[in-house]
């Protein structure tokens, strides 16, 4: 593997270990970062080890190491902080305890909201202030503050860097498994950049809602959450064409979606609905498996994913639910009635800044024959729009649209 693999396919693990060793974030993520400076060099003469992400951890833990001697600030602390990392030299990092420790650490409910996604983006999933200031649309020092708030928060509080156990353990799983679909959305539809997938944060969200399985095998939620995961990511393969343009459901290869993980999926949604009452994650699922379990568009079951987007509402009320709800409905009962719907949500202004409800007016619209409309909702949809790939599918949609109105 390059290094460039490596750092896309396991920072998030190297890092995680490495907190658990040094005790201190920034401590730690400067001893990553400089232990990935050392195998550029390393790996270009010699090639990579034969086990690359054990071969940073250790270089990093020898680079913190080497950071305590070179601080004069922490002398009194040195010696034992030498013992401390020495000790644990010969033990086998505990890959899966310590990402989940990060993930619990990182979502403590003393952080701010915000800083939880921004820090577990930045940690676990290794990606940068710049890249993470442009997914949430705020300036670079703005979030790069609140990592900094964030970190000193936890040094300062003495916030424990473990899993909570008995009663404290079901209060803090909501906002890890909040943060964990937020990642996997990350990856699964990217925000910024110039694709519109990100594997490699999907794949990690999937191992953790794997390891949250583990920790909580009775919680229907945790069930759904990963097999809404599992099921969104079985199509990933077809989402984009050669050019990396979004391909839409009914666009999409179905021969191609991964059958394994939409049986392992489904398993886990029946498992998640035997509860007295499902919650919001199951009822997504479920979406999924209908979407999934389809063995064509035409054959898709509309009114039934409607109902359920039904139940959705009214258990968690969100304006991007709604937008769903009206999607749905306008597929089942035809676009004007979803078109209705949604011009009582751009109403109300909260959604505003997000683009996906104009992309969805405008196609509505062009469904219906309104061509001039639907062109003047995919230049509003264009004007919001900050993933490159999903820039390029709404001019594509444009221009086809402009052409019919003037034909």
């Amino acid at each position: 593997m390059t290094v460039e693999e490596v750092h896309r396919e396991h920072y998030g693990r190297i890092l995680a270990t490495v907190i658990r060793l040094v005790g201190d974030f920034d401590r730690a993520e400067e001893a990553v970062q400089e232990a990935f400076a050392v195998a550029v060099e390393s790996w270009a003469i010699g090639g990579a080890p034969q086990n690359p992400a054990a071969w940073l951890v250790s270089t990093a833990r020898h680079k913190a190491i080497d950071q305590i001697r070179r601080d004069a600030r922490r002398d009194a602390r040195r010696e034992e902080l030498e013992r401390h990392l020495r000790g644990r030299a010969g033990e086998e990092p505990p890959e899966e305890e310590d990402r989940l420790r990060l993930v619990f650490t990182c979502c403590h409910p003393a952080l701010a909201p915000e800083a939880r996604v921004a820090l577990t983006l930045r940690t676990l999933c290794g990606l940068t202030t710049e890249e993470i200031a442009r997914a949430f649309v705020v300036p670079v020092p703005t979030l790069a503050q609140r990592l900094v708030r964030a970190k000193a928060k936890i040094r300062d509080a003495g916030i424990a860097y473990l899993v909570p156990a008995g009663d404290a353990l079901p209060e803090r799983l909501s906002t890890v498994m909040a943060v964990v679909y937020l990642v996997f959305n990350e990856g699964y539809s990217a925000s910024f950049g110039p694709a519109l997938l990100r594997g490699e944060l999907s794949r990690e969200a999937i191992r953790l809602g794997r390891m949250l399985v583990e920790l909580m095998p009775s919680s229907p939620e945790v069930k759904g959450l990963l097999a809404l995961m599992l099921l969104h990511d079985a199509r990933r393969a077809t989402r984009v064409d050669a050019s990396g343009l979004p391909l839409t459901l009914e666009e999409q290869d179905r021969a191609l979606w991964d059958r394994g993980q939409i049986a392992e999926g489904a398993r886990l949604v029946e498992a998640a609905l035997r509860a007295s009452a499902p919650g919001p994650y199951a009822l997504q699922a479920a979406i999924a498996a209908l979407h999934a379990q389809a063995p064509r568009a035409a054959e898709t079951d509309w009114p039934q994913i409607a109902s359920l987007y039904g139940l959705l509402v009214r258990i968690h009320p969100t304006p991007v639910v709604e937008l769903n709800f009206a999607v749905a409905v306008a597929m089942a009962d035809g676009p004007q009635r979803g078109l209705d719907l949604l011009e009582r949500i751009a109403g109300r202004g909260e959604l505003q800044r997000y683009h996906l409800l104009p992309a969805a007016q405008a196609d509505l619209l062009r469904r219906l024959g309104r061509a001039g409309d639907a062109a003047a909702a995919y230049r509003r949809a264009l004007a919001l729009v900050t993933n490159d790939a999903e820039r390029r599918y709404l001019e594509k949609r444009l221009a086809e649209t402009a052409a019919v109105s003037r034909a």
